[in-house]
């Protein structure tokens, strides 16, 4: 990393993208020379014609179809890959005889490509799964496929997570866990603009009436301003519980030789499993 920008392999594939917290100066510069794929703000994708056809790539047990998007994403956020033995943890925990009727039931808002939710599906949860774009469920469901999880309990939702949220506690629905990774700004369909530094108080409060007594909660956020001590309470404000103490944490990759990108936060609340 360096110069604004890293330098990651996605399986077969060398990319080169900005990130803007990637400070100094790049290191080994043929490396980055040779990139397959590099994204520029103003021209796009450029490099190999043949890595910006699809590819598998599988993290954790979990098979994702990553190609680039106009957004300069793949698909994929890596950094979330080092969440996911917590999550199965929790739902373990919770589990009892495994996949079924007794199976417990995750929400997962801004779900996005479905890393998350196919880790929770293949630890035995019964997944609602709820993002705003339909392209994006859709993509979700073939790495369900891909991943050999097409028949397990997911309930693939294409809806404002806000509003999606607040239908349930009309309904009456309780979960035993609730995973959130919601953008700086987004807008679901049919619903207002979503703006974490506004909205994100006020989904958390609608969570607590969602959520078991005992649930567990991951909360991420990729945001400026967001760190670990200001997730952690929003969290804990948000939910106003004492299921146990709130844990918080930097979303970070780690370089070849040491270092660490900083890519988002997390704050998390394991509840009180039997």
């Amino acid at each position: 990393m360096g110069g604004a920008a890293r330098l990651e392999q996605f399986g077969p594939w060398v990319v080169d993208r900005p990130h803007p917290a990637a400070l100094g100066s790049r290191g080994d510069p043929d490396a980055w020379a040779a990139a397959d794929l590099r994204y520029d703000r103003e021209r796009g994708w450029v490099g190999s014609a043949a890595a910006r056809e699809p590819w598998p790539l599988s993290i954790d047990g979990v098979t994702l179809e990553l190609r680039p998007t106009e957004a300069g994403q793949l698909g994929v956020f890596p950094e979330h890959a080092a969440m996911l033995s917590w999550l199965r943890d929790c739902v373990r925990a919770r589990s009892g005889a495994g996949v079924g009727a007794d199976a417990p039931t995750v929400l997962h808002l801004f779900a996005a490509t479905g890393l998350v939710t196919l880790a929770l599906a293949g630890a035995g949860a019964s997944v609602v799964h709820v993002d705003a774009a339909r392209p994006t469920v859709a993509w979700a469901r073939r790495n369900a496929t891909l991943s050999g999880l097409e028949n397990r309990p997911v309930r693939w939702i294409v809806d404002d997570a806000r509003a999606f949220a607040e239908r349930e506690v009309r309904r009456g629905r309780r979960y035993a866990g609730i995973v959130l990774d919601p953008p700086s700004y987004g807008h679901g369909p049919g619903a207002a603009a979503w703006q974490i530094e506004r909205d994100l108080s006020g989904l958390l409060r609608t969570c607590r009436s969602l959520l078991d007594e005992a649930g567990f909660v991951l909360l991420t956020a990729h945001s400026e301003g967001f760190g670990p001590e200001r997730l952690g309470g929003e969290l804990a404000a948000g939910l106003d519980t004492a299921a146990g103490p709130v844990e918080t944490g930097g979303l970070d990759l780690l370089t070849p030789d040491g270092r660490r990108l900083g890519l988002g936060s997390f704050a998390r609340l394991a509840g009180r499993a039997s």
